[in-house]
């Protein structure tokens, strides 16, 4: 009974919009001895390189027997147009403390020479 069943994989974007990406269906043998027990088949979808930032969406995978079915959670994905960069404060954070001893520094040296007068 579960032996014939179809694959899908499809995504949802953000209008709610849902677009198929794959689908496939299967015919699995039962090997001698296994019937009426539990099986595990793992599926392996590889997604392409995303065209643009349009492809941000839920993608997901479902499952189809005839009378059954079964659908993923899900798994959300953020396309960029120009990728991830790391944020980098290296340079801004060390101006910035350069910045503030120069200050403190000319203000101590103003304070002393005021006080020495």
């Amino acid at each position: 009974k579960y032996t014939i069943f179809s694959i899908s994989y499809y995504w949802i974007n953000s209008l709610g919009q849902k677009t198929s990406i794959y689908s496939t269906s299967e015919n699995i043998a039962i090997p001698s001895g296994k019937e009426n027990k539990t099986a595990t088949i793992s599926y392996n979808h590889r997604i392409m390189p995303l065209e643009n930032s349009s492809s941000t969406g839920t993608y997901y995978c479902e499952v189809k027997w005839n009378d059954l079915q079964k659908m993923g959670n899900g798994v959300f994905v953020l396309a960029r147009d120009t990728g991830y960069t790391e944020a980098s404060y290296g340079w801004e954070i060390l101006i910035t403390l350069t910045a503030l001893l120069a200050t403190l520094s000319i203000a101590a040296t103003a304070l002393l020479l005021w006080k020495r007068k």
